[in-house]
C-alpha cells in the first residue's frame, strides 16, 4: 500500500474525501501525514476525527521558504511517504520538496487548466463569463499550475451560478475525480 502525505490549508473536504477513499479501499493508499500552513484549519478537525496524523507550521515562524520545507521534508521522511497529493494547499511548492520528490507531487485544482490558474479561480471564471470550467488533476512544478495535466473534467457554469453554487458543483466533482485518478496514477506506477 503507497504512503501518501497530503498537504491542505482550509476546510479539507478533498481531504476528506481522499481519506474516505482510502478508508473504504477505493484508493490503495494510506495517509500518513496532514501537512497544514493554517494552524484555524477545519482540515486540521477532519485529520483528528480521522486519527491521521498532522503537521501544523507557520511559515512567517521561519526565515525563508526553503526553511520550512527543509523541516517538512524532514517530517515526510519520518512518517514514510512516498508521495506528495496537494488538496486545497494555498502555496508554491519550492526546490526543495521538488527535488526531493521529483515527480511524485499532484495537485487538484479549480478550473481547466491553462485557464484561470493560481488564486479564485471560480471567482475568475464567473468574471469571465465562461459557460463551461472544471477541474484539472496536475503534477507539480516550480509555477503556479503549470505541470503536466493529468486529468480535466468539465462543469457546466448555468445562468444565475454564484461563487457558492459553483464551488459546490466544482467540488462535487473534485471529491469523485482526485481520488480516482490516485488511484489510477499509484496503481499504474507513473509515480515510481
Amino acid at each position: 500500500m503507497k504512503k501518501i502525505a497530503v498537504f491542505a490549508s482550509g476546510s479539507g473536504s478533498n481531504f476528506q474525501s481522499i481519506a474516505y477513499a482510502a478508508k473504504s479501499g477505493e484508493l490503495k493508499a494510506e495517509i500518513v501525514l496532514l501537512v497544514c500552513d493554517n494552524p484555524k484549519a477545519l482540515v486540521l478537525e477532519r485529520a483528528e476525527k480521522l486519527g491521521i496524523p498532522a503537521f501544523v507550521f507557520s511559515p512567517r515562524k521561519y526565515d525563508s521558504k526553503e526553511a520550512f520545507e527543509t523541516e517538512i521534508a524532514a517530517r515526510l521522511k519520518e512518517s514514510g511517504a512516498e508521495f506528495l497529493v496537494l488538496a486545497g494547499y494555498m502555496r508554491l511548492i519550492g526546490s526543495t520538496l521538488l527535488a526531493a520528490f521529483p515527480r511524485k507531487i499532484v495537485n487538484i485544482h479549480p478550473s481547466l487548466l491553462p485557464s484561470f490558474p493560481g488564486k479564485d479561480a471560480v471567482g475568475q471564471a464567473l468574471a469571465a463569463g465562461v459557460k463551461v470550467t472544471g477541474v484539472t488533476v496536475h503534477f507539480v512544478d516550480e509555477g503556479m499550475d503549470t505541470g503536466p495535466i493529468i486529468a480535466q473534467r468539465s462543469v457546466e457554469v448555468k445562468e444565475g451560478d454564484t461563487r457558492e453554487s459553483l464551488q459546490a458543483k466544482i467540488q462535487d466533482v473534485e471529491h469523485q475525480l482526485f481520488p480516482s485518478v490516485l488511484q489510477k496514477l499509484l496503481g499504474e506506477r507513473i509515480l515510481t
